[in-house]
């Protein structure tokens, strides 16, 4: 796992391989494996997780968008969120398929949301983005009643989801971004985000000409980075990327599309003196959250991030490298 940590007070450069050092985690302990080495979330975890599902957040006209939410019980005073946004290709997928995300996250201490938005096919961008948007204002609506600290709140996402986590966290105060689902006295901003294989510059060339000939582009974006190229500007996480954005942490797998690693993105944060990182996970390719070893890699990025950002957290290798 090659992890390459950009700090704003010291950047470190790391050319070989670094392992974070984290608590034990939450999904590898007393955990059978499969014999496809598929990622389980063992029974014992999932025994001292609080579930409430089907909890609807937005609403347009008789549509209704729920999300899951899952809490570690008995644990006191408020709790920093997470919401958890699955992939597809903006055009399928539902919250069960980031799930297991939500709940070894849950496990770690915080309370996640792991929540549906409208598919391209039904809506095309904004929507997606405005469904995101609506989860984050209800959750800070909602704070008290589900043990929220509305100061903190962070977004993961894979592929599309990852996409959409990083355009929440670079979009604050982007109106048309917005949408209208619902508790709008609520901000939509964040302050962390773990962006999972997912694609942060959509006016790269790369991506130009992808959408020529990409469905799922076209049925997302409303037609190709040529045609619509204000569209494809406004979906952009690089596009709004400013000095008052939230710290991200990128993951990806090896074999990923190497646009996934965001290099344009952590530059100019680096410019900006925005906290960023990348962790590369060896061997994986771009689903790489199916399988428990890459699961767990993923893990121990994600929770010392979320740790250090979201609750002040810093572990001695943090305190090392800074």
């Amino acid at each position: 796992m090659n992890t390459i940590p950009r700090l704003p007070i010291a950047r470190v450069f790391l050319l070989g391989f670094l392992c974070i050092a984290s608590g034990p985690s939450a999904v590898s302990d007393d955990k059978p494996p499969r014999d496809d080495g598929k990622t389980v979330i063992p029974q014992a975890t999932l025994d001292q997780l609080e579930e409430t599902l089907d909890v609807t957040f937005a609403k347009y006209g008789d549509r209704t968008l729920q999300l899951d939410i899952f809490r570690p019980k008995n644990a006191p005073g408020k709790l920093p969120a997470i919401v958890c946004i699955h992939g597809g290709g903006w055009g399928k997928g539902a919250k069960i398929h980031h799930r297991k995300v939500a709940q070894a996250l849950a496990a770690e201490g915080y309370v996640t949301a792991s929540v549906d938005y409208r598919l391209s096919g039904e809506a095309i961008f904004p929507a997606h983005i405005h469904d995101c948007k609506a989860a984050v204002r209800f959750l800070r609506a909602n704070a008290k009643k589900y043990g929220i600290d509305a100061d903190h709140i962070g977004a993961i996402g894979h592929s599309a989801g990852g996409h959409l986590a990083a355009l929440l966290a670079t979009s604050g105060g982007v109106a048309q971004l917005d949408g209208d689902g619902g508790n709008a006295e609520f901000s939509s901003t964040i302050q962390a985000v773990v962006p999972m294989g997912g694609q942060t510059d959509f006016m790269s060339e790369r991506n130009r000409e992808k959408s020529a000939s990409a469905a799922i582009w076209q049925a997302f974006l409303g037609g190709s980075q040529d045609e619509v190229p204000e569209v494809y500007r406004l979906a952009s996480p690089l596009a709004h990327l400013d000095k008052n954005d939230p710290p991200v942490w990128l993951i990806t797998g090896e074999k990923d599309d190497p646009s996934t690693r965001a290099d344009s993105l952590r530059q100019k944060m680096d410019k900006l003196g925005i906290e960023n990182g990348l962790t590369i996970i060896k061997d994986a390719p771009h689903p790489f959250t199916v399988k428990q070893i890459w699961f767990d890699q993923m893990m121990e990025a994600a929770v010392p991030f979320f740790n250090r950002t979201l609750k002040n957290q810093t572990t001695s290798t943090d305190n090392a490298r800074e």
